[in-house]
């Protein structure tokens, strides 16, 4: 990816239906300089990749705001030290202006403060106060903006919850009057008061123009941009039943002015009706990113830091890379780093899964938001804010929740052309109803119009597949699997095939030194002094396993010179003049050096699921060294479970064949291949999508990086603190097996709950426009099944949150 091109996600007020989010994005897609653009309608938020040369966030933001929508910003003061003169202030504004996602930023040199309006998406707290730094000042979040951040959507519903309620006591009269007036409810007593068609119009006017603002102005806006949406039939049914009313309450004049024909109650009723939907809606996709704010809620509030000789409780967002942090024991741990000083357990349950704490000390690593259990520990953070392990993990979320997945474009299309349609069905409706069913009668035809458009309203199915990712992409980060976008949560329910990597995924990955054997006059001190010295320069496991064996016992390890790693054979190095091969056989026949005496003893340690490595020095056989290389104790489990869901499940290993196979008997799986090079894992990859199989590559996400991208789907084994790293398209935060198979659960989950909402949503507006333009359904019942439809999809998805394995 060039370095210009970057990716924003921008919060977006004023949607209203799946016509709203289509509309936006065919605006931001003909801005120059962007190449991609999602909308998701259920979480607000638009996801955006653009090229930096050529555009940039503000005008993203504008181009929203243009189309008729809104931006959701954070405003924050800061309080600016080091200021002295007006160029100062004028340099740090320019600064901060300049600041990918400011929106705007003034500085006041008088009051050494500055009000910086920024997308939270884009930007934070720690990143504006390290620009200011960076610009050689100094920059402080002041205390009475330092709450936590505003939650755009309770707002929102605060807002929509006094409008109907409103909107509900002016109506409560014109619902009485024609709930009254129907054969078996004539007994119902009904003021006369009420009956005045003045009195209604006074009561519905308010509701019409008031509450009922929102949806004439939403659609001004998107006739405005050449558009129709959800607002445009709400406005043209409401308005129709209310300037009728109107017509027909003039022309009473002079005559009986109870009339039972006026349709106030129809528009009033359909408004609140739609509101109480709405309102029902807003709070079930609040709930869908409970996860979100559930990972949110781990997160430390203030951090003790030791600054100029004394301890300080800051905020959170105050804390800089290279700050001491003292945290007390049953406290969190409030960001990434490095235990300087003291030993403790730390529970790591939130990260990994494992509800035994683990013991850390000095020089062991430490992952915000786990809680230090016993012990006083001070702590070095090296990773803040956007960067810590939780932040990341809430990104790969966040990012899953706003991606489209595919099944999403089909009802994208049709939304886009649905209104219009719509439209053109009511007045087809209300032309065959005047003209000949019942000629003359346009009272009977609006009335049917009216119900067709409400009907409509194509809300459902703009809800359909958002809410059921937000949801299931919700509930597995609650499980430990992260998807990193709503195709890979399609996708993975079609796997038939899962190739595991060993070392890491099946396997601990944390090998340990079981056998020594020496071969003609060098005795094991010597032995082993060399062969340490050799595998210290090496980072691979067994090296490391090697190494550590051997320093336990108290050995010394020499000066290496010219090291040599040979990949997927061994290593080679020189200490003091004497060169030293440690490898396979492979390896040796390469180095020319016989090795036949020690075949036989290498096989009694394979065939035990040991490896088994040979040392020669100066090209002379010396001996074998053996590691081995525990099971995870879930992972025969996890096999047997993945078999039982009818995948065909292998193993790749670099191992030999007889290693191979008893690590492969030992878990129980059929298949397996040995002896595979780091980069011939792809090609291996290869192989089986060629015979036409779906293919999930697991592997730890650093040496399996190639076959883990040419995968169907790439699953990394991986802790939170490598979270970052992962290149695959799911990571397993647990390191467990069974989330292999949990993973695919949730995806044929999710994939069936999208299809129920999709098929809900096509067939209510299947069937419902049919029965309103035949006469079936009057306006106001259209609104309340409107109203139900939208709420009934959103509350299936929220079934997702539910899911157990």
């Amino acid at each position: 990816m060039s370095q210009s091109i970057k990716e924003t996600t921008i919060q977006i007020t004023g949607m209203t239906c799946a016509a709203c989010s289509t509309r936006i994005e065919k605006g931001l897609r003909k801005l120059e300089g962007v190449q991609e653009a999602n909308v998701n309608l259920a979480l607000e938020k638009s996801k955006i990749k653009y090229d930096s040369a050529i555009t940039n966030v503000g005008a993203l933001q504008k181009k929203i705001q243009d189309l008729g929508y809104d931006v959701v910003t954070e405003r924050k003061e800061f309080s600016i030290t080091g200021m002295t003169c007006a160029a100062c202030s004028t340099r740090v504004e320019k600064g901060l202006n300049k600041l990918e996602g400011i929106k705007t930023a003034s500085v006041n040199l008088a009051l050494e403060t500055a009000m910086v309006e920024y997308n939270p998406s884009e930007v934070s707290v720690s990143d504006i106060q390290a620009r200011v730094e960076k610009l050689g000042y100094g920059a402080k979040l002041k205390e009475e903006y330092s709450r936590e951040e505003v939650d755009h959507r309770q707002i929102e519903i605060e807002k929509q919850t006094g409008r109907f309620l409103f909107s509900a006591i002016l109506s409560f009269p014109l619902l009485w009057a024609m709930v009254s007036h129907f054969e078996f409810t004539s007994w119902i007593y009904l003021p006369d008061l009420f009956m005045n068609p003045w009195v209604q119009l006074a009561l519905a006017t308010p509701v019409q123009f008031i509450v009922g603002k929102q949806f004439y102005l939403g659609a001004y806006k998107a006739l405005r941009n050449g558009s129709a949406n959800m607002d445009v039939l709400v406005a043209l049914g409401t308005s129709a039943a209310y300037f009728y009313s109107i017509y027909l309450s003039i022309a009473s004049i002079g005559s009986n002015a109870h009339m039972v024909e006026l349709y106030f109650e129809t528009s009033a009723i359909l408004i609140t009706l739609i509101l109480l939907g709405k309102l029902f809606e807003a709070k079930a996709k609040g709930r869908s990113s409970e996860a979100i704010k559930k990972l949110m809620g781990l997160q430390a509030k203030t951090a003790t830091v030791y600054r100029n000789g004394e301890e300080q409780e800051i905020p959170l967002e105050e804390v800089v890379v290279g700050d001491t942090i003292h945290v007390k024991p049953g406290e969190k741990i409030p960001v990434d780093g490095e235990i300087i000083e003291g030993y403790s357990a730390i529970d790591e349950s939130m990260i990994t899964g494992e509800s035994v704490p683990v013991d850390k000390a000095s020089g062991d690593v430490v992952i915000g938001s786990t809680i230090n259990k016993n012990g006083f520990i001070k702590i070095k953070a090296t990773k803040i804010g956007k960067d810590t392990a939780l932040a990341q993990i809430i990104k790969v979320v966040e990012q899953a929740q706003g991606s489209k997945a595919p099944i999403q474009r089909l009802a994208d299309r049709i939304s886009g052309i649905f209104v219009p349609i719509v439209v053109a069905i009511a007045f087809i409706t209300f032309l065959i109803w005047f003209i000949w069913i019942s000629p003359g009668d346009f009272a009977e035809a609006l009335e049917k119009l009216i119900a067709v458009l409400v009907i409509a309203c194509p809300c459902a199915l703009g809800l359909a597949t958002p809410t059921s990712i937000m949801a299931g992409s919700g509930r597995a980060a609650e499980l430990g699997i992260l998807f990193k976008g709503g195709e890979h949560l399609e996708t993975t329910h079609t796997i038939d095939t899962v190739v595991l990597d060993k070392t890491g995924t099946i396997t601990k990955g944390t090998p340990e030194l079981t056998d020594i054997i020496t071969l003609g006059e060098i005795n094991e001190e010597t032995f082993l002094s060399l062969v340490g010295s050799v595998e210290k320069n090496s980072e691979h496991p067994l090296a490391v396993a090697i190494v550590e064996g051997i320093k336990e016992k108290g050995i010394d390890l020499q000066v290496v010179t010219n090291f040599e790693a040979i990949p997927g054979y061994g290593i080679k190095g020189e200490v003091n003049g004497q060169i030293v091969l440690v490898g396979t056989r492979k390896l040796m026949s390469q180095y020319q050096v016989t090795f036949e005496t020690a075949i036989s003893q290498m096989e009694e340690l394979e065939k035990s699921g040991k490896t088994a490595m040979l040392v020669s020095i100066d090209q002379q056989l010396a001996g074998v060294v053996a590691v081995a290389d525990t099971i995870k104790e879930t992972s025969k489990q996890a096999i047997v479970r993945l078999q039982n869901m009818g995948l065909e499940v292998i193993m790749m290993t670099g191992d030999n064949e007889r290693t191979a196979k008893a690590i492969a008997d030992e878990v129980g799986v059929n298949s397996f291949v040995a002896e595979v090079l780091p980069e011939g894992k792809a090609d291996e990859i290869k192989k089986l999508q060629l015979q036409g199989k779906k293919v999930a590559m697991v592997g730890d996400g650093i040496n399996d990086a190639p076959a883990l991208a040419l995968a169907d789907i790439g699953m990394a084994i991986g802790t939170g603190t490598d979270v970052a790293l992962e290149a695959a398209d799911i990571t397993l935060i647990r390191g467990d097996l069974q989330s292999i198979a949990d993973a695919i659960l949730m995806s044929k989950k999710t994939m069936t709950n999208i299809r129920q909402n999709l098929f809900w949503a096509f067939g209510y507006n299947t069937l419902g426009i049919p029965i309103a333009a035949i006469g079936l359904l009057a306006p106001w019942l259209a609104g309340a099944a409107m109203a139900f439809s939208s709420v009934s999809v959103v509350l299936n998805a929220l079934r997702l949150q539910k899911v157990k394995f």
